[in-house]
């Protein structure tokens, strides 16, 4: 089993969400990524979105925590992947939208949120999407079917 760590930020502003496309997958995602060996959640999406868009972030609010399991058969390295993502709701104080430096996010974009189900897409957009609209008090977000333009 292999399990990954990881924070994403939610940046909707004037009815729009801002996602990078993930070129390896041709997909499109949240900015967020790995947290680091002693890495606080809350810098590593502040980091992530600097490394992946060129804008500087400021985190509003901790949106909630999606823990997923993805059976061996559909995992990318053929084992059984645990995913935590915890989501954080941030606000775009500065800077250029650009390609990700030497990684792989070809580009971002502020995308209208009514164009999101028509475009091919991580899980994740739809989870932090969901956690923005609800904010569960818990925290948790209740299972996101995958399928359609949806990928893992």
């Amino acid at each position: 089993m292999s399990f990954r760590l990881a924070a994403y930020a939610v940046c909707i502003q004037d009815g729009r969400v801002l996602l990078a496309h993930h070129a390896p997958s041709d997909n499109w995602t949240l900015p967020g990524g790995r947290v680091e060996h002693a890495e606080d959640p809350f810098d590593a999406v502040v980091r992530e979105v600097a490394e992946e868009t060129g804008c500087d972030a400021l985190v509003e609010r901790l949106l909630g925590v999606d823990s997923r399991v993805i059976p061996a058969a559909e995992s990318r390295a053929g084992v059984e992947h645990q995913n935590i993502g915890i989501y954080y709701q941030v606000r775009i104080t500065a800077g250029d939208l650009r390609p990700e430096a030497n990684g792989e996010i070809a580009r971002s974009a502020w995308t209208p949120i009514t164009e999101v189900p028509t475009f091919r897409r991580s899980s994740l957009v739809d989870v932090g999407l969901t956690l923005a609209r609800i904010l569960p008090p818990t925290g948790h977000v209740p299972p996101v079917p995958v399928g359609g333009l949806i990928q893992h």
